[in-house]
């Protein structure tokens, strides 16, 4: 939990009666590689803090999967969409790593909004910082080519982009493996 603490701690000041509350209601997962952890057409029920490893947001299709996101340690993700509306989301999430996540499910979240001083501001960054990611994301994939996309993905990103399958990272700047062997080529 202080890895949120801290996070949380960058942004606002967290009240030890705050973090009191706010501590009793995230539960921790340690998850394998490769897990599922949100099926196409469930209902995304956690807002999640990732604190080691990877996760692949994609849509899955029967000859290669598109992968649209990806998230980084020390992140809250979430099928945003799905979680606020409570209706069923429309794509995958898969752990590429060996992964620690804490979670808050929908209900407990409200709780925190009722109880504590901080709670809707947490609340208000959280949400700013998904829509600050997918705005950057899709204004990338308007203006910039490939070989940008991932040369910023690896700028970013360095030490865990090696953890990431190429399949993977081709699928999420747009192009072909056989594409993105070439963007390797040329940029080394």
């Amino acid at each position: 939990m202080e890895v949120i603490k801290s996070f949380l701690s960058q942004h606002v000041h967290v009240s030890d009666e705050d973090w009191q509350i706010i501590s009793e209601k995230f539960v921790k997962s340690n998850i394998p590689k490769k897990t599922v952890i949100l099926k196409s057409g469930n209902v995304e029920n956690n807002i999640h803090f990732l604190e080691k490893g990877i996760i692949r947001e994609y849509i899955p299709k029967l000859q290669s999967d598109l992968t649209f996101d990806f998230t980084f340690e020390n992140q809250f993700f979430s099928a945003y969409w799905s979680f606020l509306h409570r209706s069923p989301n429309q794509y995958q999430m898969q752990t590429l790593t060996e992964t620690v996540l804490w979670s808050i499910n929908y209900n407990e979240l409200q709780e925190i909004y009722q109880k504590t001083v901080i709670g809707n501001v947490i609340g208000r960054l959280t949400a700013e910082g998904l829509y600050i990611n997918k705005f950057k994301r899709e204004l990338s994939l308007l203006k910039d080519s490939a070989e940008e996309r991932y040369l910023r993905l690896f700028e970013e990103q360095p030490h865990l982009i090696m953890q990431i399958p190429l399949k993977y990272i081709a699928s999420y700047i747009g192009v072909t493996p056989q594409a993105l062997s070439r963007i390797r080529k040329r940029i080394t």
